[in-house]
């Protein structure tokens, strides 16, 4: 059954803008890690997609065609503001499903802490957000201070183990290098916001207005530093993890259990919401 996959490059109120559309039914938003873009999780999308959702899936600002934002908006909450103008120019005006993957997950966090009201359910994905990283003496330290080595050994490690298939492998090379080619100076300053997120109040915050939020982790993630990952845990209030074998980015390199795990994630979170199965 053909899901039904459209991909755009439109000029939106004077700003090029790159998304795709796929599937349909109840919509849904999702939101890609630092460096890719929304065809680099093409897979990742139609198994969303086959849950009876029409996802939508914005390059977001500053990647993959879509105009980086001005110097003073590059920062989480700016990202955030991008996201429901996008959503605004979609006509999307009622509460959708907000799935995000690592600095994708970062921006979903501030986008639904910004407008609770917008986001039926939130599911973060490997999020960046925690705000913390384990140093070899144990101690729990601002992300910030994590030597850029380490993000570097963290990411080739990751890329070595994620072993997608060489069309997921070719589109990662060339979304990376074409977004560091178009706006290096840009990829940089964003990278900076991925390295040190501290999204922990923003968090406690949507877990006081009872947000809907499922969290999936992958046992096998060394970019995102663990202790990141529980101090997220902790500020929604320890909610249940959906654990899954793999590294940063297994979703990539698996699409069908990323569609299996957003199955039962979607239907935990809400169980009177259909969900194909």
């Amino acid at each position: 059954m053909s899901l039904g996959e459209r991909w755009y490059d439109r000029a939106d109120n004077g700003h090029s803008v790159s998304f795709g559309v796929v599937g349909s039914g109840p919509p849904a938003l999702f939101l890609h890690g630092f460096g890719l873009t929304h065809h680099t999780y093409r897979g990742a999308l139609r198994r969303l997609a086959a849950q009876g959702l029409r996802v939508y899936a914005p390059a977001l600002p500053g990647f993959g065609g879509t105009d980086a934002l001005p110097n003073a908006q590059r920062n989480i909450a700016g990202y955030a503001r991008w996201v429901h103008r996008f959503l605004d120019d979609q006509g999307i005006d009622e509460p959708l499903t907000l799935v995000g993957h690592s600095f994708g997950g970062g921006v979903a966090i501030r986008a639904a802490f910004e407008r609770s009201e917008r986001i039926r359910r939130l599911v973060l994905v490997n999020s960046v957000g925690g705000g913390v990283w384990s140093s070899r003496s144990g101690d729990h330290r601002p992300l910030r201070e994590r030597p850029l080595w380490g993000w570097g050994a963290a990411a080739l490690s990751d890329a070595v183990a994620t072993r997608p298939p060489l069309s997921a492998l070719a589109a990662i090379a060339t979304d990376t290098m074409a977004n560091a080619l178009r706006n290096p100076v840009e990829v940089w300053q964003i990278s900076r916001l991925a390295r040190t997120a501290d999204l922990r109040y923003e968090l406690d915050v949507l877990a006081r207005r009872g947000l809907p939020v499922g969290v999936v982790w992958s046992k096998g993630d060394t970019f995102i530093p663990r202790a990141s990952f529980e101090q997220l845990r902790a500020a929604l209030g320890n909610p249940h993890v959906h654990h899954v074998p793999g590294c940063h980015g297994w979703l990539i390199g698996n699409p069908d259990r990323f569609g299996a795990v957003m199955s039962t994630v979607l239907g935990r979170l809400l169980p009177d919401l259909s969900v194909a199965g």
